[in-house]
């Protein structure tokens, strides 16, 4: 795997870190968060979206981002679509 460190959350302390890469070579952006409350996974669980079953699958996981980290997070949007022009 090779990941493209983009960001970290600026309010980050020694014990937590809000991270944001991306694959490059999957072309994929991943997230290291803070893990949701039983409340917010029971809740993200139990949405009804169309076409798809409740609930989340064992390979999934929700994670909570800062909203001050949504500049890195389209900086990562960028950079998976700029992954195609390297490829």
């Amino acid at each position: 795997m090779s990941l493209q460190f983009i960001g970290i959350d600026p309010n980050t302390g020694d014990h937590e870190s809000p991270t944001v890469w991306v694959d490059r070579q999957n072309k994929e952006i991943v997230f290291q968060g803070w893990k949701p409350s039983a409340d917010l996974t029971a809740e993200c669980a139990a949405f009804d979206v169309p076409g798809h079953a409740k609930g989340i699958p064992e390979n999934e996981a929700v994670v909570r981002i800062p909203g001050r980290m949504v500049h890195m997070i389209r900086e990562a949007c960028d950079a998976v679509e700029r992954a195609d022009d390297v490829s």
